[in-house]
């Protein structure tokens, strides 16, 4: 593999926006990617792969680079060699790689393999977190199956299009999928595509949509004609899928305290022709109760530490500190108490995170039902990235006693 100055700077700045300008990575790669119209599949590939590469794998590299966790941009160019030098690229002649020691790079990442949180590079405190909820073996083979690359999941729309015709569209697109075993509505991309500008996604046939996440909205039970209720919609991936489940008939009401997501629902179930779904900002507390008693089923997608999504948002591990996981926990505990209210008699709740810690999932179940005697539990699933090999993620259903 050859290196490209043009995209090998592109990578450099944009590292150099996430580590020092606090930018989220997601939106950096989609900056980068518009950089230059000239750019092929696979300096796009190179670009995206290598910029997620070295955030995934900061701390890692920072023990074999010596850089101790400062960003010069000269440190930078260093990171980025260990990167080269662990995937057998040659470095070429250029200064920034003068005095590159190949031979100690190797040597040094055998060393850190011995140490958990450097070889898996993460925080130590989040380490200590791990160890302590999930058990040392548990722990570590959840670290591993975080630190693959995240696959690209498609939700077939079935409000427009069944999943096997979906497939050929898509494939005359040169866009190749496989469907994914006990799950009717995802489509695995055989090889990374930019999905956003095909004219299947235009159509409206499917979302982004990661396999773990697809579960939960069927995990609520909803049937058509219900009223039902998604309390933290944000940009609305779940409460579309919960529309396409219901066939666009009863009510879904969107709520988000964040306006501007709901703006992006707006959009994104046009192009879905989604059409039974209300929207409402969480403004105070009048919202929730005007709701008080009315739902057949309600959603809650609880904000949470996102553990169960590092490998989708890699530099997520980063910005997270250990003090919010005390203030999160209280954050979900209160939603519970507060949205559960909007439950009628008979029906069904389902509380959800994209984390895998029990402090976050079926421990909160257990305090909620232990304060909450008129609900009683149904059911639970964990999802753990080491067994599907998909997001973590967990819900829980509950009943409101008639």
């Amino acid at each position: 593999m050859r290196l490209h100055r043009n995209l090998c700077f592109t990578v450099i700045d944009s590292l150099n926006m996430i580590f020092n300008d606090g930018e989220y990575a997601g939106k950096v790669v989609e900056k980068a990617l518009k950089r230059d119209a000239r750019w092929g599949a696979r300096d796009r590939k190179f670009v995206a792969e290598t910029i997620y590469d070295v955030v995934r794998w900061k701390r890692l590299y920072n023990e074999i680079a010596g850089t101790k966790d400062h960003y010069s941009r000269d440190n930078i160019w260093k990171l980025f060699a260990v990167w080269a030098v662990l995937r057998g690229i040659e470095l070429p002649d250029w200064k920034y790689f003068e005095g590159t020691p190949v031979r100690r790079i190797k040597g040094k990442f055998d060393e850190c393999q011995n140490i958990r949180a450097i070889k898996e590079s993460i925080p130590n405190w989040m380490d200590e977190v791990g160890v302590e909820e999930l058990g040392e073996a548990v722990w570590t083979r959840e670290l591993n199956a975080l630190n693959e690359k995240a696959e690209v999941i498609l939700r077939v729309n079935t409000l427009k299009i069944d999943i096997s015709t979906l497939q050929k569209f898509l494939l005359k697109e040169e866009v190749e999928t496989e469907k994914i075993r006990d799950n009717l509505s995802a489509l695995r991309l055989v090889e990374r595509k930019n999905v956003f500008i095909t004219e299947a996604f235009k159509r409206g046939y499917f979302e982004v949509q990661d396999a773990s996440s697809q579960l939960v909205a069927p995990y609520l039970e909803v049937k058509p004609g219900m009223r039902v209720i998604d309390t933290c919609a944000g940009a609305g991936g779940k409460t579309l899928h919960l529309a396409a489940l219901m066939e666009n008939k009863g009510q879904i009401i969107a709520m988000d305290i964040y306006a501007g997501k709901l703006a992006q629902l707006k959009k994104r179930g046009k192009r879905a022709g989604v059409h039974n779904v209300d929207m409402r900002v969480i403004e105070n507390t009048k919202v929730i109760k005007k709701l008080k008693d009315s739902a057949d089923a309600v959603l809650i997608d609880a904000p949470c530490s996102g553990i169960g999504v590092l490998k989708r948002n890699p530099d997520s591990k980063w910005k997270l500190q250990p003090e919010f996981l005390d203030t999160i926990r209280n954050t979900q505990a209160e939603i519970l108490d507060s949205y559960s209210r909007m439950v009628k008699p008979g029906g069904k709740l389902v509380y959800a995170t994209c984390s895998i810690l029990p402090s976050e999932n079926q421990h909160q179940i257990e305090k909620f039902l232990e304060t909450h005697t008129d609900f009683s539990f149904v059911s639970d699933k964990k999802v753990l990235p080491s067994k599907s090999g998909f997001d973590g993620f967990y819900m829980a259903l509950v009943e409101r006693n008639k």
